[in-house]
C-alpha cells in the first residue's frame, strides 16, 4: 500500500466508525424484528476460524462445543513443545460493546425474573432476543449464536475455561497467577500450554466465583480453600498473593462423567484379566484392600471400579472429603465430611468412620486415610468388617512404615487384618504415560522370629514388556480353605471370572450401570450366565443354543446404544 493511500484510508476511519454508529441509530429507532432459529455452519458460516501462529505446525483440531468452540493443537518448532488453542466465536468491536451492554441489562431477569418451567438454556435466548429487539438490533444469526454463547459460557459455564472442562481429554487444569498462561494435563500431550490467560482483577473475581459455585467462602484472611465444584470437579484455590506470590491460583482435577469400571481398566492396561478375576473373587470374600501410589497414579479411580464386584444388597458405606466415589448399588450410604467456618462444628472422616459403624455396613469404603481415622479404619477391620481405602505411597514397604509411624499410628497386630495392597504408579512407556499396577501384594501375619510383618507379592508389572508376572496366592488358599473347596474348584471359580470379564470386553461393556447388572446377574445365576455365554459362543446354528433372548443380545443392544459419535466435522469449516 502507498503512503498516500495509507493516509486517505486512515483519514476515513473516523468517517466510517460515523457511519455505522448512525446506521445503529437508526436501527435503534426503527426497532428490530429478530426471528431466532438454530444455528446452521453450513448456512450463516463459521463462528471463528484459527491460522497457527509463525513457526507453528498444527497437529490436530476437534470440538469441545460444537458449533461453538473447537481446540487446536499445534507444535512449536523453535521451542519444542505442543501449545493447546482455545478457538471460541469470533466478535467485531461493535459485537464485543454490545455483550458488555447485554451483560449489564440481563442480570437481572436472570435473577428476578425466572421461570422454574423454563429451562435455563431458553431463558438466556429468549432474554437476549428481547434485549436485541429492545435495542433495535437487527442481528444475524451468526451474531445471535455467538452472543449466545459467551451469555451461556459466562452465566452457566465456567467462563474462560468452560471450554477446557468440556474436553475430555483434559485431567487437570492449573493457573498459576496473574497473566500467566493456564497449563493442562492432556491424557495425549500430558503437561501442555494453553492461550488462556486471566489478569489481575478477573482472576480475583474467577477464584472468588468458583468458591461461592461450590458454597465454599474464600477470603484475603482465609485465602486458601479445597473444594467440589458442582459438576464433580475437585479444585484447590488460592486467593491473592499472600499465600501464592505470583497471584491467585487454582488447580482444577476432573474426573469422568461416569466412573471407569474394571473393563475400562483391562482397556487401559493397569490391569490384567486375571487381576480383575482374582480381585473379583477376594472382594466377594470380604477381604480389605489398600490402594497406594503417587498423585494422579489412578488409586481412587481404580477402588471405585473394583467396587462394582461388591455382592447386591450388601450395605456399603463409603466416607469422603469431596464428592468422587459413584457406585451403582442399591444399598449404598454416601457421606461426605463438612466444614463449617461460622456455625456448627466441623464433621471430619474420623467422625463419619465412628457414625458409620454404628450403621452396621458391610463394606466401608474411604476416600483416603492419612490421619486418626486410619486407627478406627483397622479397628473395623478387626471387626469383621471389610474395607476399602487409598494411601499416597510407592511400595508395599511405604505403605506398612506410614500405617505403623506418625501420624497414623496403627498398631503392628492391627495392621495385619489389612489382606491386599495395590501399589499404582504413573510411568513413562512407549512415548506416553501410563498407569499401572506396579505390585499386588497380600499382608501376612507377624513373624515371631523378627517381629516384622511377613507380606508378598502376587502380582508385579515389567516394565520392560508392559507385562504382569504372577506369583502363588495365600488368599486363594484362604478363600479355598473357607468355601471348602478342591483346587480344580477354585481354579474353575477363577475361570468363570476371567470368561465373564473377557466376554464384557469383548462386547465393549463399559457403562458402570450395565457392568454392575451383569456382575449382579451372574451373583443370582453363574451358572445360568456362562451357559449363556457358552450358548453365545457356539453360535445360533448350534442345536443346543439357548432360544430365548441371550446375555449376548443383551450385552450387544447396551454396547450399540452405548456408542458415540467420534467422527469429529473440521470446525475450521463450520462443520
Amino acid at each position: 500500500m502507498s503512503g498516500d493511500a495509507a493516509d486517505t484510508t486512515a483519514d476515513d476511519r473516523p468517517l466510517s466508525t460515523l457511519r455505522r454508529r448512525l446506521a445503529r441509530t437508526l436501527e435503534v429507532l426503527r426497532g428490530a424484528d429478530l426471528e431466532v432459529r438454530p444455528f446452521l455452519p453450513g448456512e450463516d458460516g463459521p463462528l471463528a476460524s484459527f491460522d497457527p501462529p509463525p513457526d507453528h505446525d498444527e497437529v490436530e483440531r476437534y470440538w469441545v462445543n460444537a458449533p461453538y468452540a473447537y481446540v487446536v493443537v499445534t507444535y512449536d518448532t523453535e521451542s519444542d513443545n505442543h501449545v493447546y488453542h482455545v478457538v471460541e466465536p469470533e466478535l467485531d468491536d461493535f459485537e464485543f460493546d454490545l455483550l458488555g451492554r447485554i451483560v449489564e441489562d440481563i442480570r437481572d431477569p436472570l435473577l428476578y425474573r425466572e421461570d422454574p418451567g423454563e429451562a435455563d438454556d431458553d431463558r438466556l435466548r429468549d432474554e437476549l432476543a428481547a434485549l436485541l429487539e429492545q435495542y433495535g438490533v437487527d442481528a444475524s444469526m451468526r451474531t445471535f449464536h455467538s452472543l449466545l454463547y459467551y451469555l451461556r459460557r459466562d452465566f452457566r459455564g465456567y467462563g474462560k475455561i468452560d471450554a477446557l472442562l468440556s474436553d475430555r481429554h483434559i485431567e487437570d487444569i492449573s493457573c498459576d497467577g496473574y497473566d500467566l498462561p493456564i497449563f493442562v494435563y492432556h491424557d495425549e500431550y500430558t503437561d501442555i500450554e494453553t492461550n488462556v490467560v486471566f489478569g489481575a482483577d478477573e482472576l480475583d473475581n474467577f477464584v472468588i466465583r468458583l468458591a461461592q459455585r461450590s458454597g465454599q467462602h474464600i477470603s484475603v484472611g482465609d485465602p486458601i480453600v479445597g473444594t467440589t465444584l458442582p459438576d464433580g470437579s475437585r479444585a484447590e484455590l488460592a486467593l491473592g498473593e499472600e499465600v501464592t506470590p505470583r497471584g491467585s491460583a487454582f488447580t482444577i482435577r476432573q474426573y469422568a462423567e461416569e466412573p471407569f469400571t474394571p473393563i475400562d481398566l483391562i482397556e487401559y492396561g493397569t490391569f490384567s484379566i486375571e487381576q480383575m478375576a482374582y480381585f473379583w473373587l477376594c472382594i466377594e470374600h470380604n477381604k480389605s484392600l489398600i490402594f497406594a501410589g503417587g498423585t494422579a497414579s489412578g488409586k481412587t479411580t481404580s477402588m471405585n471400579a473394583v467396587s462394582m464386584f461388591i455382592p447386591p444388597r450388601s450395605k456399603v458405606l463409603t466416607i469422603e472429603d469431596t464428592r468422587e466415589l459413584s457406585l451403582y448399588h442399591d444399598n449404598w450410604l454416601s457421606s461426605v465430611t463438612r466444614e463449617r467456618l461460622g456455625e456448627g462444628e466441623d464433621i471430619d472422616m474420623y467422625d463419619l468412620l465412628r457414625s458409620a459403624l454404628r450403621h452396621r455396613p458391610e463394606y466401608i469404603i474411604v476416600g483416603e486415610v492419612r490421619g486418626e481415622e486410619a486407627l478406627t479404619l483397622f479397628q473395623a477391620m478387626n471387626t469383621g468388617h471389610t474395607t476399602f481405602s487409598t494411601m499416597h505411597a510407592d511400595s508395599i514397604e511405604t505403605v506398612i512404615n506410614r500405617l505403623e509411624n506418625e501420624p497414623i499410628n496403627v498398631p503392628r497386630s492391627m495392621v495385619q487384618s489389612l489382606d491386599l495392597l495395590s501399589v499404582q504408579t504413573l510411568a513413562r512407556f512407549d512415548g506416553g504415560r501410563v498407569r499401572r499396577a506396579k505390585t499386588v501384594g497380600e499382608i501376612g501375619g507377624i513373624d515371631q522370629r523378627t517381629g516384622e510383618l511377613d507380606y508378598s507379592s502376587v502380582y508385579s508389572w515389567d516394565a520392560e514388556t508392559d507385562s504382569f508376572a504372577s506369583r502363588d496366592s495365600a488368599l486363594l488358599d484362604e478363600i479355598q480353605s473357607e468355601r471348602g473347596w478342591s483346587r480344580s474348584e477354585l481354579l474353575s471359580e477363577l475361570r468363570d471370572r476371567r470368561q465373564f470379564l473377557e466376554h464384557l470386553q469383548e462386547h465393549g461393556v463399559t457403562d458402570y450401570r450395565r457392568f454392575t447388572a451383569l456382575v449382579n446377574e451372574y451373583y443370582a445365576d453363574p451358572d445360568r450366565v456362562m451357559e449363556r455365554f457358552d450358548a453365545a459362543e457356539r453360535g445360533p446354528d448350534d442345536e443346543t443354543a439357548d432360544d430365548e433372548t441371550t446375555l449376548e443380545e443383551n450385552v450387544r443392544d447396551e454396547a450399540a446404544s452405548d456408542e458415540q459419535v467420534t467422527d469429529d466435522p473440521d470446525p475450521g469449516n463450520g462443520g
